[in-house]
């Protein structure tokens, strides 16, 4: 057996309708498009989008707001979080990109911003994207620093 022996099954071997060819075929005169109408015309393509001239639904929904496409993303980091890694000894005091994501906190591409949610009492060194300014407050009043980076 080969390729040039396989025949479609049964069903599959039906002939195609041939439209227009008179009226005791029964699809002469308007070859099954009905009667009038933008679908019975020659050159008609139905669009998915399309719904036979009424409003469409992209125009129907209301519009509003803006999207920067220049947005960036971090991952927050909260005081109390950072505490608690130190306190467990999953973290140095010493932290850098590397250490939070070696740690799981951080993706291979994303930043980081530290919160200041909750408190901290252990004097840490930290790098992060962007910091907010309670809680560079707590690490520098814990006698720690904190240090922006830009990669």
């Amino acid at each position: 057996m080969d390729l040039s022996n396989l025949k479609a099954p049964k069903p599959n071997q039906k002939n195609r309708k041939r439209v227009g060819r008179g009226q005791g075929s029964g699809r002469g005169e308007q070859s099954g498009r009905g009667h009038n109408g933008q679908r019975s015309r020659s050159g008609f393509k139905e669009r998915f989008w399309f719904e036979g001239g009424q409003m469409p639904l992209q125009r129907r929904i209301p519009k509003f707001g803006f999207t920067s496409p220049f947005r960036k993303e971090y991952v927050p980091l909260n005081v109390d979080t950072l505490s608690q890694w130190v306190a467990d000894e999953k973290l140095d005091t010493t932290i850098d990109i590397n250490a939070l994501r070696d740690a799981g906190l951080l993706g291979k591409t994303n930043k980081v911003k530290l919160l200041g949610r909750g408190e901290i009492d252990q004097k840490i060194e930290i790098e992060v994207h962007a910091c907010s300014d309670s809680a560079k407050e707590k690490v520098e009043n814990a006698g720690g620093s904190v240090t922006i980076v830009n990669s």
